[in-house]
């Protein structure tokens, strides 16, 4: 990734006034009461629900060494040092040519993770997403290391011997009150405290992303890397953010816009990070105010504001990912999430919000296992989606025992 000689200089003021984005220090006890509550964490993992839903901050009872989970504070200033956001804005559009030579003199791998659970509608994706993980992991230009998928179902499937996998222990119905999106931070948190990891770095990934080419780090000089999403909108949200990120904490506009996944961060900071995204999360999901306000994305805010709060700031990389059928090209992209759904008529026209005479919508097979062969869109779709379908087809068509 090569960078302008006034962004260097940048990445350089702001790694001194942010300490390498790593928090330690004292605990933060902004909103003890708010966060307070009568849940535990027992040493087996499993979740016992008392009167409220929360955890309280800095605490969780494992059987094993609990993660570092302090908080940056008085004792250690630095690291609660805004970043402006013209700063980082700064670093929005980058690439990956003619990176520095020192860059290239050793590998810095990253671990690639996904959360799932035993859904066929999460299986398929996975077995999919893992496919082509394989095909580019040792390609050039690689620095793709290992790969799990944290399966949050609390049992083991029969895909255990295809897909590396962690198995984790789910949330009671009590606690995440039908939004099941909020086991991904606790089974974060599980697995970070369990698993051995040997590289030095994490790739947040997601079962609907599909690597179209080998990825490189592209983290730089302790900032994470990570895609702005455009509806992730803290200064629109800022009187309800305040709740969880106080003004003596900083800037509103300190708060990326942007979700766990996709995400490449270091896996000291994720460790620090990921135990407050998880009580965060909770604590959103029981107000009914922030509930209400961020619906389907309120675990994106949470993992948002957790970084915000332990001063890790990401590189915001466009390039990360495009998302079919609003973005055409692939361009320089290395991921594709199919998200939306892919609705065009016979000549090729786009016609989101009404079914098409051809779509591609991953909703469609939440309950029963894609077909092999898609058939391609007609001529006149965008690169993006035609794209999207081959790289399933040829999955499909090479995993064993497909829909069986």
């Amino acid at each position: 990734m090569t960078v302008g000689v006034e962004a260097k200089g940048r990445f350089r003021r702001m790694r001194k006034r942010t300490g390498r984005g790593k928090g330690s220090g004292a605990p933060w006890n902004t909103c003890s009461n708010t966060l307070a509550s009568n849940t535990v964490y027992s040493s087996k993992n499993s979740v016992t629900s008392a009167t409220a839903a929360l955890l309280i901050y800095n605490i969780i009872i494992s059987s094993n060494a609990p993660l570092k989970q302090d908080f940056p504070g008085p004792s250690n200033p630095s690291r609660s040092s805004s970043v402006s956001r013209n700063k980082v804005e700064s670093m929005i559009k980058m690439t990956t040519e003619s990176s520095p030579s020192r860059f290239k003199k050793k590998k810095r791998l990253f671990h690639t993770t996904v959360t799932a659970s035993d859904s066929i509608y999460s299986t398929w994706q996975c077995r999919v997403m893992y496919y082509w993980f394989k095909k580019h992991k040792d390609m050039p230009n690689s620095e793709m290391g290992g790969f799990t998928r944290i399966l949050h179902s609390g049992q083991s499937d029969r895909f255990m011997d295809e897909i590396p996998t962690f198995v984790a222990q789910p949330l009671s119905s009590v606690i995440h009150q039908g939004y099941i999106v909020l086991n991904r931070p606790w089974a974060f948190v599980q697995w970070l405290q369990q698993a051995k990891i040997e590289e030095d770095y994490i790739l947040m990934a997601e079962p609907d992303h599909i690597i179209v080419k080998p990825i490189p780090n592209l983290s730089r000089d302790g900032f994470g890397a990570a895609f702005p999403f455009f509806y992730i909108e803290p200064k629109k949200f800022e009187s309800v953010l305040r709740k969880y990120f106080p003004e003596e904490r900083g800037r509103i506009t300190d708060i990326d816009p942007i979700g766990n996944s996709p995400v490449i961060i270091e896996k000291d900071a994720l460790q620090k990070i990921a135990p407050t995204w998880m009580n965060i999360s909770l604590a959103m999901k029981k107000d009914p105010q922030v509930d209400k306000a961020f619906g389907w994305v309120l675990e994106m805010y949470a993992y948002a504001v957790a970084s915000a709060l332990h001063g890790a700031h990401n590189i915001l990389y466009k390039e990360f990912m495009i998302q079919p059928p609003w973005d055409t090209k692939i361009g320089k992209t290395y991921i594709i999430h199919y998200t939306y759904g892919c609705d065009y008529d016979t000549q090729g026209n786009l016609t989101y919000g009404k079914i098409g005479e051809w779509r591609f919508d991953k909703r469609l097979y939440s309950k029963i296992w894609p077909p092999r062969n898609l058939p391609l869109p007609p001529p006149g779709v965008p690169q993006s989606v035609v794209t999207l379908v081959k790289m399933v087809n040829e999955a499909t068509s090479n995993l064993p025992n497909w829909g069986s």
